[in-house]
């Protein structure tokens, strides 16, 4: 893949330039090239993910998988507010009312903390996945003097589908059931006619995006 001497590169200046990287998953099928190309390059990067406590156990087993067939330090996350400060009045969890606000306590907020300690994020969002996606470049600032580091952004699915076949990399457990796009659990639904991965995944949510590639998509040093 033309990517992977690209990404190779960029990573290797990142270190001589004395950046403290770090890079983050939410173990869907289709991050597994950029994981398996960041432990060619560098297996010593940090992987962050969120264990919102809505993950799918399957997922948890994915990433077990992951862990063993590359070796990658994966290091989890948990939200700070607990799940019983997370309930109205009339005892429903928050992501039933306020999807918004979910997202932010369960997986914003816990990554915030990271951005703050780290220079480099290697995020593997594509911009064939979303409008807000699309609108990224491959190296921008985000919040708490972070850069963002899109290795694979001008990839597609078929490309990324190329890359697990030649390296002959697993699937999420889920997509032999039907899921394109895994998430927590409340907000991830099976492909459906007419929706594409990312709607079909917040259905019925005028929603696209947990925020992680939003709300710490920007330079919030230089917002008001």
């Amino acid at each position: 893949m033309p990517s992977f001497e690209q990404f190779r590169d960029r990573v290797q200046a990142f270190r001589k330039e004395g950046k403290k990287l770090f890079a983050s998953t939410s173990f869907q099928g289709h991050s597994v090239p950029m994981l398996h190309m960041l432990m060619r390059i560098d297996p010593t990067v940090p992987v962050y993910y969120v264990n919102t406590g809505y993950l799918f156990p399957e997922t948890l087993r994915f990433r077990d998988t992951l862990k063993e067939l590359l070796g990658l330090n994966f290091i989890g996350l948990r939200p700070l507010v607990p799940k019983s400060q997370q309930l109205n009045a009339e005892g429903a969890l928050m992501y039933s009312w306020d999807p918004d606000r979910c997202s932010y306590l369960n997986k914003v907020q816990p990554m915030e903390r990271v951005l703050a300690e780290h220079d480099v994020w290697i995020n593997g969002v594509r911009g064939d996945q979303s409008a807000a996606r699309k609108a990224m470049k491959v190296e921008q600032p985000a919040a708490y003097g972070c850069l963002r580091y899109h290795p694979v952004l001008d990839w597609n699915a078929r490309m990324v589908h190329a890359y697990i076949k030649e390296h002959d990399l697993p699937p999420h457990p889920l997509e032999a059931e039907g899921y394109l796009s895994i998430g927590d659990m409340p907000y991830t639904r099976k492909a459906m006619e007419g929706y594409d991965a990312r709607t079909s995944r917040w259905y019925g949510l005028k929603k696209t995006e947990c925020g992680l590639n939003t709300d710490l998509g920007a330079d919030l040093t230089k917002q008001p």
